[in-house]
Formats: structure tokens, sequence, C-alpha cells
């Protein structure tokens, strides 16, 4: 089957550097890089002229290196020094700091090129250094040691050839995942074995997808025809991942150096810029503006003063003859030139310095912040840029996740309904836990022999349908235990929802045990042990929002078991009591519980194994694998039996409430962006004071949709908002005040698909400024069942629009990186759903209610101090070079200097840059007390409040006007001194 496609993208590795047996397909050899990371950005040849190309593409540096140039080569009434040095001193400091900080990316790439490797050389283990390894070797890693390249998984010391492994280093997530070994080559488990191993592996091109991974594995015996085994990241070892709980394991380089999954993912991310920094571009520009108006003012008045011949030439300066022959043109173009050089200090060329070190040491105040570490995980905010420090002051949207981020993530079972039959653990009577009691029935009669045995395969389905691992020993770094008088295990899974379920199904009876040689045991109420053996893993996916497991129970029956989120369930089922359970779980939903269903249905042998054959056929494809896959999971997930439903409680985090209500005060709008279904969301919204008992919920749901079309429900809701506003215009935050009515808006992934999806006529954007209009009237949006795509769509959307609005968007798991790369700033949550969002975002704190002292205290003074900061440095350089120009005017235009050259040289670099410095790293004007206690003081400095160009012109005439003060004072004060005129004294 290896030649059926035509693979662009795709290449082929030889294990072990073992050729193919002669007659085997020819495979064109390819080069691949060697196992050296480099992280760094120089070499020790190239740092001088990169850096200095990079340096120079800032328009204030290359402004700059222009005057210079044109002091060397015209005769100009300063020293090139004046200019040369201070930009000396810029290019020197930045290079400096940036020279810095690649020597130490050069010594941590040199520690991990030379950490020594287990190699597999003639049928013995050889260690040579990391960067050594090449594509193809067969390498030995050890319980606790990370991965040095990307392995493909060939065997370990486990019977089952499976193998625990945490990816902290890669997305945080301190879980053990459990990967599995090629099912031919797990029974290898010493050096000689493997190394006799005879196998090629085809695979796709490297792509930085953590999650992804396409390939087969051709293992030849003898002379026969290769066996092709599919290959996915269940079967790929990632370099950052470490090995635990498994004594040693065995892979095959495929992927190694800058082509490992981690060093592709260390690729820098689009650069964010603040409206500060744009602010103060825009300001150099209108500076720029003036500095050519004066030099040609300057330039035409000392032609018009020249017009008289004795000034123009006076007996004590005659010209020459070159000078009386030279073109009048090109004289006054170096005339003009040489004005542009006397007066151009009144461009700051240290302001980007001193703003660059202002905001990498200003951004340590949060790091160093005691009140937002967090005493229960041990962790503290970090910044992984300092770029956008002032921004936190400017937030007007603040789009948020719910699981994980509003809430805990730490889920517990609270029950389960069996057919309209409601199960809760461990009930207490009469303030007694009746652990012996397997639930109560809360709305019916206990269920018949037909209702015993779909209650016990609902049991089993729960025991069954999951990827929990079980841990029998104690000490398990941060994993939870669980002790139950049956038996003591513990369970560890990916997430959170399935571990619950695991442990609150092993409270009502059914304790899973173990996955042995592909064989789940589970523990039955009566202690007899069952074996299901495990054919088949649909895995969870967000798309399809449900997962499956394909089992042969003991006596020969296979079973599809099944469980997912209730609109992928409901719609697949045929039979069972589906009004009693869907009741069931909207009263949950709206209680604010995760809900799931459980279905299942019976394979005969035939049906399993054309099944098979579809998966087989799917999952061998090296194109498409995902779209094949899941057109055959919709295929055979169909025609269910309903069994029930479970429920699961997450509670909201601690001071959620008040962080939102703060932030709301403070004129920020908070939208939830959640997968969650609608009833459980809006519970959640309520809990954490988004929604109100008084706020008017709107919704722009599929149901409404529906029941009329689109273009009506966006209409009327228009309608609605417009009403209530009546002619006035209703400021964007008066949701919280008393008198007007407050709206609410619910909208689902579904409708806004169909808000985003361009019309027949192409004038989508017609429905996206209703939309709009509606969400600028409404005080919250909760936006559900959302795809992570989805979440940046929004953030764009509003990003986007005609206000331009600064937005900030929180999360806590990987579906929330768009969102977060996506938004002006990007918060991650240090949670359970590992570090992914914490790793791509500008800030990471470790809990929701950390983001009220983030934005209210430090962001309001971040952008106090670096908004003063840019003012004063064109302030002042007005205030110094404004005498310059009216000096001109005393001395016939003649370009006399009114400073001496060390004065002009130091004036930016020391005497006023570093007390100015020191105020934008300290200034408190209101105290962190107040700006806590009175949330609306952040409106004060919103949509760029001080650097608007009200204040921008205001600091500017101050500076004229300080500048005539100290020239016309200067020049009345010294008239009528004891120096004559004429120099007498």
């Amino acid at each position: 089957c290896a030649g059926e496609e035509n693979w662009v993208d795709s290449r082929t590795i030889y294990v072990g550097h073992r050729e193919p047996p002669p007659g085997a397909e020819a495979y064109i050899p390819q080069r691949f890089p060697d196992n050296r990371i480099v992280s760094s950005k120089y070499t020790f040849w190239n740092f001088i002229p990169k850096n200095l190309f990079e340096q120079f593409r800032r328009i204030a540096n290359f402004y700059f290196l222009i005057i210079f140039l044109v002091q060397l080569i015209i005769d100009t009434p300063t020293s090139p020094v004046t200019s040369g040095l201070p930009l000396l001193f810029v290019i020197t400091v930045t290079a400096i700091k940036q020279g810095y900080e690649d020597w130490l990316r050069h010594k941590a790439d040199n520690a991990i090129n030379h950490c020594p490797v287990h190699f597999i050389q003639h049928g013995k283990l050889v260690r040579k250094q990391s960067r050594k390894l090449r594509v193809g070797d067969i390498v030995m890693v050890k319980e606790d040691e990370k991965f040095p390249c990307d392995l493909i998984f060939l065997s370990s010391s486990r019977g089952d050839g499976t193998c625990f492994v945490t990816t902290t280093g890669l997305d945080g997530e301190s879980s053990h995942k459990t990967y599995y070994a090629v099912q031919d080559t797990k029974a290898f488990h010493n050096e000689e074995e493997i190394d006799a191993l005879h196998a090629t592996i085809e695979c796709e091109q490297p792509q930085p997808d953590l999650y992804k991974f396409v390939g087969r594995i051709n293992v030849y015996h003898d002379r026969n025809e290769p066996i092709a085994r599919p290959l996915g990241s269940e079967n790929l070892l990632l370099r950052g991942a470490t090995l635990k709980n498994t004594e040693k394991i065995f892979g095959v380089a495929i992927y190694t150096g800058m082509e490992t999954k981690m060093a592709l993912n260390y690729q820098s991310k689009s650069q964010k810029r603040s409206a500060v920094e744009k602010s103060m571009n825009v300001f150099l520009v209108v500076y720029l503006c003036i500095l050519v108006s004066k030099a040609l003012i300057n330039t035409v008045l000392k032609y018009a003063w020249q017009s008289e011949p004795f000034r123009d030439e006076p007996w004590y300066n005659q010209k020459t003859e070159p000078e009386k022959k030279r073109n009048l043109f090109l004289q006054a173009f170096t005339d003009f030139l040489a004005f542009m050089v006397l007066f151009n200090y009144i461009i700051p060329v240290s302001m980007y310095v001193t703003v660059e070190m202002q905001k990498f040491l200003g951004s340590y105040f949060i790091a160093w912040d005691e009140e937002m570490f967090d005493e229960d995980t041990g962790e503290g905010p970090l910044v992984n840029t300092s770029d956008l420090n002032e921004e936190l002051g400017q937030i007007e949207y603040v789009f948020t996740d719910k699981t994980g981020t509003l809430t805990e993530n730490n889920m517990e079972f609270i029950e389960c309904c069996i057919e309209g039959h409601v199960y809760v653990p461990h009930v207490i009577c009469n303030g007694q836990i009746l652990h012996d009691c397997t639930g109560i029935d809360m709305i019916d009669s206990s269920p018949g022999s037909s209702g015993k045995e779909r209650e016990e395969l609902f049991f089993r389905a729960l025991c069954l349908c999951h990827t929990v691992q079980v841990k029998e020993d104690d000490n398990v770094d941060g994993l939870k235990k669980n002790q139950v008088p049956r038996r003591s295990c513990i369970y560890i899974s990916s997430s959170p929802d399935e571990v619950a379920l695991v442990e609150g199904i092993q409270r009502l009876g059914y304790t899973y045990l173990r996955l042995k040689d592909n064989y789940m045991e589970i523990l039955n109420r009566e202690n007899n042990i069952e074996k299901f053996e495990l054919l088949e893993v649909f895995s969870f996916d967000s798309v399809r929002r449900r997962m499956s497991v394909i089992v042969k129970s003991s006596t020969g029956d296979i079973f599809l078991f099944c469980k997912g989120a209730d609109s992928s369930i409901f719609p697949r089922v045929k039979e069972g009591k589906i009004d009693q359970v869907r009741a069931r779980v909207e009263r949950n939903a709206v209680e604010g519980l995760r809900t799931l269903c459980v279905a299942y249905k019976k394979l005969t042998d035939e049906e399993y194994s054309g099944v098979q054959k579809l998966l087989q056929s799917a999952k061998l494809a090296l194109q498409d694998r995902d779209k094949k896959l899941a057109e055959v999971y919709e295929k055979i997930e169909r025609d269910f039996i309903l069994l029930g439903a479970t429920a699961v409680e997450d509670r909201l985090q601690e001071k959620a409430a008040d962080t939102i209500e703060a932030l709301q005060k403070a004129g920020i709008k908070v939208w939830v962006l959640t997968g969650d279904k609608m009833e459980t969301a809006a519970a959640t919204c309520y809990a954490c004071k988004l929604f109100r008992r008084n706020t008017q919920i709107l919704e722009l749901t599929t149901k409404k949709i529906e029941e009329q079309s689109l273009h009506d429900v966006l209409f009327d809701l228009n309608k609605t908002v417009i009403r209530q506003n009546g002619s006035l215009t209703r400021d964007t935050f008066s949701g919280l005040s008393t008198d007007t009515q407050d709206y609410g808006l619910i909208i689902d992934g579904a409708a806004l698909s169909l808000i985003m999806k361009p019309r027949h006529d192409g004038s989508s954007g017609n429905y996206r400024e209703i939309f709009l209009n509606i969400c600028r009237n409404c005080s919250a949006v909760l936006c559900c069942r959302m795809a992570p795509l989805q979440k940046a769509q929004i953030v764009k959307l509003i990003k986007l629009s005609k206000e331009h609005p600064i937005t900030l968007a929180i999360g806590d798991g990987a579906n929330d990186v768009s969102m977060i790369l996506e938004a002006h700033v990007g918060i991650g949550i240090i949670g359970k759903e590992g570090r992914q969002a914490a790793r791509n975002s500008d800030y990471a704190i470790p809990k929701f209610k950390h983001l009220k002292k983030m934005l209210l205290v430090h962001g309001h003074f971040y952008y106090i101090r670096i908004s003063e900061l840019v003012q004063y440095f064109f302030y002042k350089n007005v205030c110094f070079i404004f005498p310059q120009f009216l000096y001109q005017f005393f001395c016939g235009f003649s370009q006399q200097t009114l400073y001496d050259t060390a004065y002009l040289t130091l004036y930016n670099i020391s005497f006023t840059s570093l007390p100015i410095l020191l105020y934008s790293l300290m200034e408190q004007h209101v105290s962190p007390d107040t700006l806590k206690r009175e949330p609306s003081l952040y409106r004060d400095v919103a949509k760029n409040a001080l650097l608007r160009w009200r204040a921008f012109i205001y600091w500017t005439f101050l500076g004229v006007f300080d500048a005539l003060v100290f020239f016309f004072g200067a020049y009345l004060l010294l008239d009528n001194t004891v120096v004559t005129s004429n120099g007498q004294v």
C-alpha cells in the first residue's frame, strides 16, 4: 500500500540505519539535521553586523545616523561628536543587553547539546553527546530522563508496552500521560533484539503541532511482505517530555535538533505593540515636521537677511573665489542641512532606551508583588514580555474562559441519572454517611430487572470509557490519592472530569482496577473482577465533543460505549428514556453542573470487522488522516441506546465575583467565552455576578434562529436595545447604573458562525455591525459552545470594530491559546489544564482574582508613569532647543551654536534622562489601596487619556513657554550688567 498516495510532505527513516531488504520499494535518501539545538540569534562572527542592521531599522536610530553622516560630510556648526556620542551610547547599551541575553542562550544550548545520551550500536549501548544523535538512531531513555529528540516508541520495560510521560517542559501539564509502543516491536526488551529490528518509518515532515502526528511503520520479517502499522501522536515521544514510572524505553529518532516539535514551537510570536508606543511614533513624526519647518524658516530668513551685500559679505569675512562661483541652490541646501543638524536635538535620541529600561525594570514590580503570590500552588506571577506593561492600564474588554479560569477546575462527582432514576453517592441520612448505600432513588421506585441491566451497563460504561491510568504506588508526585474502604487507588488522567467520574462510580460500587495486556479490569459490587478486552479507543476531541471505546466482554459480546456532551449524544440516540434524561440534564445545567451523557450499542462480529477495516484504512493514511478518521467515527458513532447522564460540579474560584464586579465598575466590559452548554455557563455567570437578578437576558442561539430567521432575531434584539436607550446616547458602561435597563446577551457557537459567514451577496458586514451594536449596549456577554478558533474570532471582531478598543484575553487551557495570542494583551492562568496558556501569554497569574490588582493597580501605575515619561522627554527637548532657534535671530542666522559641545552631548544621555527614569519607576500618585477600593479611578486613564493630542500640545506649549522664559530671562538679565556691549568692564 506504500505507493498508493503521492506524498509530497513525507520522510522515510531506516530504523537503526538498516536498509530494507532488496526488492522492497526504493526510497530516496534524505538529508536530516543533527540534534543540535540553536536558540541563539547571533554567532561570534555575525553579532556586530546583524545587531547593527537590526538597530538601524529603528527610525530614530537611522535618523541620528544620517545626521551624524551629514555632520561628517559638510561644515556644520556643531561637532559630529554631539550626535555621534549619544547614538553610540544608545547603540552600545542595546547591543550589550542583546549580546548578554544571547550569550545566556548560547550557554543553555551548549548544556543541552553536550548532555550524554545512550545509543544502540552493533547490539551494544554506547554513550555519546546529544548533538551527535542522527535521525534513524535507536536510543534508550531511563526513568526521569528527558527525551533527547522526537522518538517513535518501540518498546518499554513494562510488559504491556506502555510508558508514562509528563509534558511539563512542553505544555506544562503535570499529569501522567500514557504512550503506546508499536505493536510488533513491544516485545523487544534488550539491545540485541532491538538492534535486529528491520523496519522503515514513513511520516510527515516536521510541523509544530504538539498533539498531531501521522506516520506508518513497515516491519520486515524475513523476505515476506512488510507489515504496515499506523503511527499516531500516542506513539511519538517528544523532546522536552520526561519519562515517569517506567524503568526504560527504546525509541527511534525521527525528528532531531531544530526539527523537533519543541524547537518549532519556540519560534517567536508576532510582536504586539502598545498604544503608547504607537502614540510615541506619531509624536516623533510631528516633532520631525517641527524640525524641518524650523530649518526651512531659518534658511529662508538667512537668505532674506543676506540679500543686502554688506550683510552677505562684510569687510572682515570676504568670500573666496570658489565660494563666489558656488551654486546658490547647493549652498542653500547645505545651509538647510546645517540648520537640521543644529536643531536635531528636538528629537529625543535616548527616549527609546529610557522607555525600554523603564519597561524592563518596571516589570519586576509585578513579579515581586507578594499579594499576587499563591500559597496553595507556590506560584507567583510571570512576565513573559515587558513591552505591554502600560497596556494593562488601557483595557476596555476582558474575554475570559470559564472552566479553570472563573472556576477551580476541581471536579467533584455529584450524581448520575440512569433512565430517569437519580443516584447520589454517599447519601447523608440524619448527618450519617451511608457507606453501603449504593445510591438513592429520588424520582421513581427502584428499577425493574431490565432497568437493573441498564444500570449495570451504565456503571460499566463509565468504568471503561475513559483514558484514566491507575497507579498502585503511593509516592506519585503531586497526584490526588483516593482512599476507599474497598481499595486504595490513585487515578491519573489529563482531564479532571474523567478522574471525578471514575472516583464517583467507585463510590457507587464499581471500581476500575487497571489496564493490563490490553484487558481492562473492573471490580463489581459482588467483589468479582470482570475483564473486558479493549479493542479500540476513539479519543475525545473538541469538534466531536465525545469519546468512545469498543470492548469485548468475557462472554464474547462486543460493546461500543460512548460518553460526551448532550448536544453530541442526543442526535445520535435512537432509543432510551430520552425525555427524562434530557430534563435531568437541563435541570443540572441550570444549577451550574457539568453534564455528560452516556450511550451504548452492541456490535456483531461482522459489524466490528467492518469497523476495523474502516479504521485501519483511515489510520494508515498519511494525508488528511484526522479528516478520514472523523468521517469513520461519524459513521460508527450512531444509532445508540441512551443509558443516562452524569453531573459533576466545578466550583467558582475564590473572589471571582468580586473581581468581575470591580472590573465592571472600572468601565471594563467582561465577556465569558466557553465551550460549555448554555445553562451551565449562564448559572456560573449569575454566580460570579456577571449577570444580575435584574439583567434582561437577550438570547441569540440556534434554538431562537430555528424559530425565526437570523435576520429577524438580530433586528428584534437591536430594536429592543435601541428602544431602551431612546434618542439619548447611552454611555457604554451605564449598565451598572440602576435607572437604565441592564442587558445581558447569550450567543452560541452555531449562531456566531452564521453571523460571521459571508452571505450569498457577499455582505456579511451588515450582520456583524448589527451584532456589534447589540453587544455595545449589553453590560455583559456570554458566548457558549465556542470552539477554540471561534474564541479568537470574537476577540478579533471586537478588536477590529470601529472604536478599536484595547482587548485582554485570559484563560488557562490549550484551547484558550488562540484567543490569548489574538488579544492585545494575553494573560494565562497557571492552572490544572497545563501551562500552554501561560507559556503563550504575555503575563501569567496564579488565580483569576489577581487580575483585579494587575489591571486596577499595576496597569494604572504603569500607564501614568510611561505617559509622563514620554511627554516629559518631548517637553525637555523643546525647552533645550527652542532657545537655539531664538538665538539665530540674534546672530544673523549664522548657525552659531548656543551651547557647549559637552553640554549638547550629555544633555540627553545623563543630565535629564536619569531623574525621569527613577520618577517613572517609583511614582504612585494615588495609594494602591485607594486604586483597589475605587475601581472607577481606572476610567481616568482609559482610552489613552494622558497621551491625547490635547495633552501633547499642552506639554509642547509648556516647553515653548519655558524656553522663552529661559532665553529672554537670561537675555534681559544680562542686558544691563557690569559688562558693557563693547566688552569693557
